[in-house]
């Protein structure tokens, strides 16, 4: 299955290869539309109504604090702040009351 990642930050990235959960070639997009999304493993950080479109989801988990939140982060700053990798499968249902 063909991975993809949804990220603005380039050492995010380096990482993610870095722990092998992406190769260098993994297509790394920062934008996203629901078609880039089908039928692949989608790795980054969306919110659950764009994960439902992906076939698989794996978000990665960053503890970090508010004050530094929405910045290029170090590898070693990455490296310290991360969690471990979850993986779903998330799927879009119907609400009946």
């Amino acid at each position: 299955m063909e991975k993809l990642v949804v990220t603005r930050y380039s050492t995010l990235v380096e990482y993610l290869i870095k722990i092998g959960l992406i190769d260098k070639n993994t297509k790394v997009i920062t934008r996203v539309k629901i078609k880039d999304l089908q039928g692949k493993h989608v790795i980054g950080v969306l919110p659950y109504w764009l994960a439902c479109h992906a076939e698989k989801f794996t978000e990665v988990r960053l503890k970090i604090p508010e004050d530094i939140r929405g910045q290029e982060l170090s590898m070693e700053e990455i490296e310290f702040y991360s969690l471990e990798p979850k993986t779903y499968v998330i799927k879009e249902v119907s609400f009946e009351e």
